[in-house]
């Protein structure tokens, strides 16, 4: 089969590598549709973990093959795959920590080599423990495009519920890329008035049409001054940090009010710092929390907002590629403009 392989140095390259088998309790996916995800660029563009890999997590398709054992699913079915799922009796998983969760560490899904999501080529293989709890069914007449999106917006459910956030609060938003966007819609479900910044005009036009009151170019105004002007001068109550770059986490304070939430979801590479003044959290009694992967409670919602068309995610998409163009797909994810959003793989999609 055809592979995007991780080389090092920041190279992904495609070429001819066995297709995986698969054993009991496993599946065998033939890949549709792969969304890129920055914690995938990060992890190429930085050099993060060893290669070979194929990365690709987003991951939609049909089942090629079902190992013995296998009941609930069978060749044909369509499904979109999780590639962590946590054990359920650990002390981290009764927390509902289950990113922490060391079976939850474990990545279950490989098209080769060190499993890394295998998503990125054409057959990827669900192993058991995914395939018990990690796989769910698509319903006729939603795409694989659109199917492949179940997983991030499980990863921004969960930090939306766990900011707790209330009908009638403020929050900003910071960084409207494609995660950033889903914030604003899972935001605006909340009932939310929500502030939003980025860079790039075409984000932000789309952020109002998405719920947003109101959108910046985070270099262009003051957002504090901003935020609050919306709140009778308080500040936000909540902010949502969905980019990274110098400054951001300290802009995020400035915008919120003294006991405020602000939650950290773009800072995945341990290469990244950030410094605050510790007495904007301390004596500010703001809390500063991370947010990170899926929560398999969320599940089965996240795959009805989904499907359902209640969170337009369709409209977010910018380009769907070949697979023998990710290389292409990887450089315009990492240097986006106003012409591209959410990128979209098809590996079984000729280049002609």
């Amino acid at each position: 089969m055809r592979a995007a392989v991780y080389e090092g140095e920041s190279v992904v390259s495609v070429r001819s590598i066995p297709t995986p088998g698969i054993g009991p309790g496993e599946l065998l996916i033939r890949v549709e549709s792969c969304g890129i995800c920055h914690t995938d660029l990060k992890k190429v563009q930085q050099n993060l973990l060893p290669p070979p890999r194929i990365y690709g997590h987003e991951t939609a398709g049909v089942v090629a093959a079902a190992g013995e054992g296998v009941s609930r699913f069978a060749p044909g079915d369509r499904v979109i795959v999780f590639h962590h799922i946590p054990c359920g009796a650990c002390f981290y998983c009764e927390q509902r920590l289950y990113a922490q969760c060391a079976v939850y560490k474990k990545v279950g899904v490989t098209a080769g080599y060190e499993p890394a999501g295998g998503g990125f080529s054409e057959y990827a293989r669900a192993m058991d423990w995914i395939v018990e709890r990690g796989v769910e069914r698509i319903p006729d007449g939603v795409s694989f495009d659109r199917a492949c999106f179940v997983e991030p917006v499980n990863t921004c459910l969960k930090a939306v519920e766990m900011a707790a956030l209330k009908p009638g609060e403020t929050v900003v938003v910071l960084g409207q890329g494609p995660i950033g966007l889903i914030f604003t819609m899972l935001a605006h479900r909340k009932g939310a008035k929500i502030l939003t910044t980025d860079s790039i005009d075409t984000r932000r036009a789309l952020s109002l049409r998405f719920g947003a009151t109101a959108s910046y170019h985070p270099r262009q105004v003051d957002l504090s001054r901003e935020a609050a002007a919306a709140t009778g001068g308080r500040g936000a109550d909540a902010a949502f940090v969905c980019a990274s770059a110098p400054g951001i986490i300290e802009q995020a304070v400035r915008a919120t009010r003294p006991g405020s939430r602000i939650l950290l979801f773009a800072q995945t590479s341990h290469k990244e710092r950030i410094e605050v003044s510790g007495a904007d959290i301390c004596v500010g009694e703001r809390m500063l929390f991370g947010a990170y992967s899926a929560d398999v409670d969320l599940q089965a919602e996240s795959a009805r907002l989904v499907f359902s068309g209640e969170l337009p995610v369709e409209e977010l998409i910018s380009h769907r590629l070949p697979l023998d163009e990710i290389a292409a797909g990887i450089d315009r994810a990492l240097h986006p403009d106003g012409k591209s959003l959410k990128i979209i793989v098809q590996p079984q999609r000729s280049t002609k």
